[in-house]
């Protein structure tokens, strides 16, 4: 149920949130006849007829998906808890289509046939009639299974369960119920009416067809389907979460700021968030809670969630929903004073060193700075890529050094040593500013920010790809389309150059001795070969 940040809605409740906490009891049993079966189809199997569909928890994630529905045509049933639950799943049905039809998006005319599709109940037992329901409940697999107990003793024998869980098991979800094989899960990402990727998730014992049909509901509603099997977090947010949290390890690190961190990745790397800002929006103490579901089936520690994530949530600092997370959203907007920037240095000199120094010195000299020798310029400037310290420890006055590393055209991750002088820090930063570059601030850490963001959440699609989970065109849409990336790993794994995200994944696991950084065997293997491209191979 991943925030898609380029639909800028505003803040989508909490992103991975199917309705309000609140736990389902048992709400009845009703005995209700098989309704309308399928026709054949061309294979001569029994394609399965999606007409009248429940969903269950109208909160932001439910209403949404209600919606969707009923756009596409299809009567829907919506439950919720209580009626103030009720009305509030109503409202987010109507200020939706209100906010298509002041866009042009919906006529009047098609709003009310939208709004008049669905019927707004607090019984589970309307449900009887349903071919299809749909939950989207909180992601607590007690308040699940005890509702697919209830689901199962209620609707017909032939309607499908599905599940919009994000990271929990639909194989245990399913186990609850007396039909595991037409159990199954239906993911789509937050806000339903925009996003148009669903994952559709088959358990072992899904029944065969199921998936399809599921599939081909999936693009009557407009949207994309990937297919995949039940594996904590799916494609998306197995590998979303553990960049987010590893982007948090960062931090305790004192890589970079939060805020440098953003600028780099939504900047240098193209994201439409930086993975601060997506964390709020998401909702602290829900990504603590889907790392967690990872890590318990992964063990893999960088879906371990980071001790900072957990110091947050316990201070009820959560995000865009109290205001305060990562960032600060109650007082965004407050001006530093005087008092908390730095002296200045004047600089009259500078000097480059390192790969392309010289188109750097001649943007310096043009802006009005003098190009210097390395012992006696005011700033020593290091185009690297590699440890900057050890081009420190060669000059004479190593605390004017820093590094300089240039990420898409338009960030410059500025680099400090431990022997680089917070004066001319400072001032290089006012440098690259003047240059027309986006300084990000950093320490002198293998892959500095971007490349220690991106090549591991690369290399981890790599292996889910190697492991046969999902192919390469699914994995990419689904993190287009799931995330609002530009593109999707392989295709931007294909545009650095696999020797260059293998070799940047050697420097970080040296580094850091994270198993999970040692380049996936795939990659390594390719790049001996002599492939340069994973997508055409």
């Amino acid at each position: 149920m991943t925030a898609n940040p380029t639909a800028r809605p505003g803040p989508a409740g909490a992103v991975f949130e199917g309705g309000r906490e609140v736990a389902w009891g048992r709400f009845g049993m009703t005995a209700t006849p098989l309704g309308d079966w399928p026709t054949t189809d061309r294979e001569g199997r029994m394609a399965r007829a999606f007409e009248t569909v429940g969903v269950v928890g109208l909160g932001t994630m439910g209403a949404g998906i209600a919606e969707v529905f009923a756009r596409a045509g299809l009567s829907v049933i919506g439950v919720e808890v209580d009626a103030a639950a009720l009305e509030r799943g109503r409202g987010h049905i109507r200020r939706s289509t209100d906010r298509a039809v002041s866009r042009g998006k919906l006529t009047e005319a098609e709003r009310e046939e939208i709004v008049g599709r669905v019927t707004f109940t607090g019984s589970l037992d309307d449900l009887g009639g349903a071919d299809l329901v749909v939950e989207a409940i909180p992601e607590v697999m007690d308040y699940k299974r005890a509702l697919f107990a209830d689901l199962d003793r209620i609707c017909g024998p032939g309607a499908v369960l599905a599940t919009n869980t994000s990271s929990l098991s639909v194989t245990a979800i399913a186990a609850t119920t007396s039909r595991p094989g037409r159990v199954i899960g239906m993911h789509f990402f937050n806000p339903a009416p925009v996003m148009k990727l669903v994952e559709v998730v088959h358990t072992v014992v899904t029944d065969d067809g199921l998936a399809d049909d599921i599939a081909a509901l999936a693009r009557r509603l407009g949207k994309t389907p990937v297919t995949v099997g039940d594996r904590a977090g799916f494609v998306v947010n197995r590998l979303l979460l553990g960049y987010l949290n590893h982007a948090a390890t960062l931090l305790e690190r004192r890589v970079a700021s939060q805020e440098d961190i953003d600028t780099a990745m939504k900047l240098g790397a193209g994201l439409p968030m930086g993975p601060f800002a997506l964390l709020d929006l998401i909702g602290l103490d829900t990504s603590h809670e889907v790392c967690e579901v990872l890590f318990q089936e992964s063990r893999d520690r960088v879906h371990a969630p980071a001790p900072i994530l957990r110091e947050l949530v316990t201070a009820g600092l959560l995000g865009r929903k109290s205001g305060r997370g990562f960032h600060d959203y109650e007082g965004a907007g407050r001006a530093r004073t005087a008092s908390e920037f730095p002296p200045k240095m004047g600089v009259a000199s500078v000097h480059v060193m390192g790969e392309g120094a010289e188109g750097l010195s001649a943007k310096l000299t043009a802006a009005g700075f003098k190009p210097g020798d390395a012992q006696d310029a005011d700033v020593v400037i290091a185009l690297s890529r590699t440890p900057v310290v050890e081009h420190a420890t060669r000059l004479p006055r190593p605390e004017r050094l820093v590094g300089l590393h240039l990420v898409g055209g338009e960030v410059a991750e500025l680099v400090s040593t431990a022997l680089t002088s917070p004066e001319v820090a400072l001032a290089a930063y006012d440098l690259v500013k003047v240059l027309g570059l986006t300084p990000v601030p950093c320490a002198d850490r293998a892959g500095f920010v971007v490349d220690a963001l991106l090549y591991p959440y690369l290399n981890d699609a790599v292996r889910m790809y190697d492991s046969g989970y999902a192919s390469i065109e699914d994995i990419d849409t689904a993190m287009r389309l799931g995330c609002g990336y530009p593109a999707g790993p392989f295709e931007t794994l294909d545009a650095i150059g696999l020797a260059t995200v293998r070799d940047g994944l050697r420097a970080l696991y040296a580094e850091y001795r994270e198993p999970s950084f040692a380049p996936a065997p795939l990659l390594d293997r390719l790049v001996t070969a002599g492939v340069t491209g994973i997508r055409g191979r």
